[in-house]
This record gives structure tokens, C-alpha cells and sequence, in this order.
């Protein structure tokens, strides 16, 4: 039977369960998924050791990037005249989230994160995020809710930055459907011809998408990840970093720098919703 229950361990955890999966969600550390498993195996890479400092951005689960994916030049944009600064993926993924309600029918789970002085210093815009997470079978699927309650149209770019555990990167088929993409340290897109997992790290953005679905194969564990995402999704970005035992397939909403250029931001009207999903699948081969 699906359940959602609540345990107290450092951070408060809930865990959704249904006969063939189950997710631990932490609302207080960025209203974090940090452990999913399919039929008792783990999906999901986590830094345990990280997670445990407050002061640290957790490397591992699925953080979430609101109101930029990546980063921006000096960490800096500009909006109606002024200047502001957020880091690297914004600042969601370091807030404390509230679950908001609980549908153990379903095995779903809805976090929410609301504006305040902290974040309207940085970025101007009232809004209330309301993401649903939902186990359905060995699908997890993510519904984002923008919701903006300033009178100006709000612009965002949202993403996830879900990190797969893997223990031989040499096993894994990796099928994006994108015949070019961009290094972060470079603007000029290169074609692309596979990926070479003696680099050092792998950091590219692939864009334009010729669907909305992206897999990766995992020989050494006998299993696929498929990663469907919808339209409002315009890059995924690949990275991975030689001698750790993760990778991260990432929908983004826009590319770096959305934030300056305007390429594919979002822009929410005036006391809107805008909303997103995206869902993981795993089979066994």
C-alpha cells in the first residue's frame, strides 16, 4: 500500500513508499529528494558527509535551481535598472521548505517555498514554489508549481540537478537527443560525438532539443534511467567528475545566463502559475 511517514533524524525526513519504490524528502535542507530506490536499489548518489553541514550546498539527490540554472557572469543580473546578485543556481536549493500537504493514497508529497526579505533582496519578485513529488510505480515524477504573486511578470529559469549513482562510468550508454552542445567555459557549440569519461569532468549543456525524453544505461547494473521532461524544458546538461561515483543528467528550463540574455527565460505573469514536470523512470534489463 502507498504511505507517506515522517521520521526525526538530524532534519526532519519523509519517506513516500509504494510496492516497488520508495523516497526520503527533506523539506528544511532545500526540500531535497536525497535517497530514491527501485526495488531496493538505490538510484540516487548522495555526500553524506556534506549533508550533515548546513553551511555546505549538498552534493548529491535533487537539489533545485529557482530562479537561474548555472551561473551568471560575476553573479550578477540586471532587472528594471538595477543590479542584483544570486549564485550559481539560485538560492532554493539552500532554503528551508515547508510540506504543505501529504497524499498517502498516493504516495505523493507537496514542499513549498515562499518569498521573503532574504530573497527579495536578490531577486525582486513575490512568489510561492509548490512542488509535488509522487511515486508512481518505478516512476518518480516531479510537478513544479510557479506561482507568482508580484504585479510584474516574473522571469525564471528552473531546473533539477539530480546526481545517479554509477560504480563504472565505462558501463553506461548515455542517449541525449541533441547533435550539439556547449562547454560551461565556452559559448561556441560543438557537435556531438559521445562522451569520454577519462576527462577529468564533463560539464556540457545540450541544446536544441529534438525531444522531450533523454536515457541513460547503466550495462553494470543491468538497468535504464529514462528522463522524460516537457516543452518548457529547453537544455540538459550533462556532468560528471572523473573518480566520483555519480553522474547528473539535468533538465533546465534556459541555459546559463538566462537571466541577462533572456534566451528561453520563462516569464510568469502577474498573480500566475506557471507549471513543469518531470519524470524519471527506471527498468530493470
Amino acid at each position: 500500500m502507498p504511505a507517506v511517514t515522517a521520521e526525526q533524524r538530524q532534519y526532519r525526513t519523509y519517506i513516500l513508499t509504494n510496492s516497488e519504490a520508495r523516497l526520503e524528502l527533506v523539506p528544511e535542507r532545500g526540500g531535497i529528494a536525497t535517497s530514491w530506490q527501485v526495488q531496493n536499489q538505490e538510484m540516487f548518489y548522495l555526500d553524506s558527509e556534506r549533508f550533515t553541514h548546513p553551511e555546505l550546498s549538498v552534493r548529491g539527490g535533487i537539489p533545485i535551481l529557482f530562479p537561474i540554472c548555472g551561473n551568471l557572469p560575476e553573479d550578477r543580473y540586471s532587472h528594471a535598472g538595477q543590479f542584483y546578485k544570486l549564485k550559481q543556481h539560485g538560492f532554493a536549493r539552500d532554503m528551508p521548505w515547508q510540506a504543505q500537504e501529504t497524499n498517502p493514497e498516493q504516495a505523493a508529497l507537496t514542499l513549498v517555498l515562499e518569498s521573503n526579505l532574504q530573497t527579495l533582496e536578490v531577486y525582486p519578485f513575490e512568489f510561492q514554489l509548490a512542488f509535488t513529488y509522487a511515486l508512481q510505480g518505478r516512476s518518480l515524477l516531479l510537478t513544479q508549481r510557479h506561482s507568482n504573486r508580484s504585479n510584474q511578470p516574473m522571469p525564471i529559469s528552473t531546473g533539477l540537478h539530480p546526481y545517479f549513482c554509477v560504480s563504472d562510468k565505462s558501463q553506461l550508454q548515455v542517449e541525449i537527443p541533441a547533435s550539439q552542445y556547449q562547454e560551461k567555459s565556452s559559448p561556441n557549440p560543438q557537435p556531438f560525438q559521445g562522451l569520454d569519461f577519462e576527462l577529468e569532468e564533463i560539464d556540457r549543456a545540450f541544446r536544441p532539443l529534438s525531444q522531450q525524453t533523454s536515457r541513460v544505461i547503466d550495462r553494470q547494473r543491468q538497468l535504464s534511467l529514462q528522463l522524460d521532461y516537457d516543452s518548457h524544458y529547453s537544455t540538459l546538461v550533462f556532468w560528471a567528475v572523473k573518480g566520483k561515483d555519480f553522474y547528473c543528467l539535468e533538465p533546465w528550463s534556459a541555459p546559463r545566463n538566462a537571466m541577462n540574455t533572456g534566451e528561453d527565460l520563462l516569464i510568469v505573469p502577474p498573480q500566475s502559475s506557471l507549471e513543469t514536470q518531470v519524470k524519471f523512470t527506471v527498468d530493470f534489463l
